[in-house]
């Protein structure tokens, strides 16, 4: 966590933690804090500072408990960081994370505060900085994978590097499906479509990315980018950023993944502003195959954040049907 070094905060009505006050920057008084919004697992709060200088400022702080809740906002804070450090217009400056003096159990992440324009960004320059962040292929090891673990709203990724593509969403889907059954418990369905799923149709879809000459590099991806996650900050020119990343290095298209559905909000046209500067993989013709399978791992995802809401499952379920039919048994693949 940032400390300040500047001396002591005006708060004289404790309006925060001494802990989140030390970690401003250049702070001369809090002025007020204003409850922002909260979901199932973290309560958002918008803190009004005046700085040294005589400026005013906004910051947005997120706090959540738990050792869940703080793994969650590190994951946030360095996902921030690493989007930050790629495309600084992009993301909202990431400030600090760290835990309440007063509470341990409490935990925060803090950032440069936007007031959103409700609508979806304008596809052409959103796509543009999305495809610029993928293009910067500058994994600290070269494998896929994150230096911590990041979570899709309450749910931890497993992120442990690997040297496959294939191998790395594998594991990882694994996860999250194990995850899904602990929460919800097993079902006889899914688990009977699992066996094609991982033998057979995520090697045919995944494989050829880095086989027969074929070689993807990792890209990190904000890797949680529906329309709940992207905000307008331009009115005027409808210019949009990302926030609550959950991020990893990864095939640049798994991003795409969440587009799929159409309650995401991102339409034909931003799929076709995005590979205006990033072309499909090659090979090409299966790239929907690979769209409808990173999907359903967004899909899943829902399936366990939200255990008794068994339309997510059903999703899931069609969407693994869907693509053992369409890739049948006609070659093994096996890791």
């Amino acid at each position: 966590m940032m400390q300040s070094t500047h001396g002591p905060i005006m708060d004289p009505a404790g309006l925060i933690d001494h802990s989140v006050a030390a970690a401003l920057p250049d702070v001369a008084e809090i002025l007020e804090t204003n409850h922002h919004g909260e979901s199932a697992w973290a309560k958002a709060t918008r803190v009004r500072v005046l700085h040294k200088d005589g400026r005013e400022e906004d910051y947005f702080m997120k706090v959540s408990v738990g050792d869940h809740g703080r793994e969650a906002l590190k994951g946030e804070f360095e996902s921030t960081s690493a989007i930050y450090s790629i495309t600084p217009d992009f993301c909202p400056k990431p400030i600090a994370w760290g835990t309440f003096a007063n509470d341990p159990t409490s935990h925060f992440y803090i950032c440069k505060f936007y007031d959103f324009t409700k609508g979806v960004p304008e596809p052409g320059s959103f796509a543009e900085k999305l495809a610029r962040l993928h293009s910067d292929h500058t994994s600290p090891n070269g494998k896929f994978g994150f230096h911590c673990v990041t979570y899709n709203g309450n749910l931890p990724q497993d992120n442990s590097w690997s040297d496959s593509w294939e191998a790395f969403f594998a594991n990882g889907l694994r996860h999250v499906l194990k995850i899904r059954e602990e929460r919800a418990g097993p079902n006889v369905e899914l688990d009977a479509l699992l066996p094609p799923l991982f033998d057979r149709v995520i090697p045919r879809l995944l494989r050829p990315l880095e086989s027969g000459g074929r070689k993807i590099l990792p890209s990190l991806v904000h890797g949680d980018l529906w329309y709940g996650n992207a905000g307008i900050v331009d009115e005027g020119t409808d210019e949009g950023i990302v926030y609550d990343p959950a991020s990893f290095w990864a095939h640049n298209e798994y991003e795409l993944g969440n587009w799929r559905p159409e309650r995401n909000k991102f339409t034909r046209r931003y799929f076709q502003a995005y590979h205006s500067h990033i072309p499909k993989s090659e090979p090409q013709e299966d790239y929907d195959g690979r769209n409808a399978l990173y999907s359903l791992r967004f899909n899943l995802h829902a399936s366990a954040m939200f255990p008794h809401q068994e339309a997510f499952l059903q999703m899931a379920i069609d969407g693994i049907r869907t693509l053992t039919e369409l890739y049948p048994i006609e070659k093994e693949y096996k890791l």
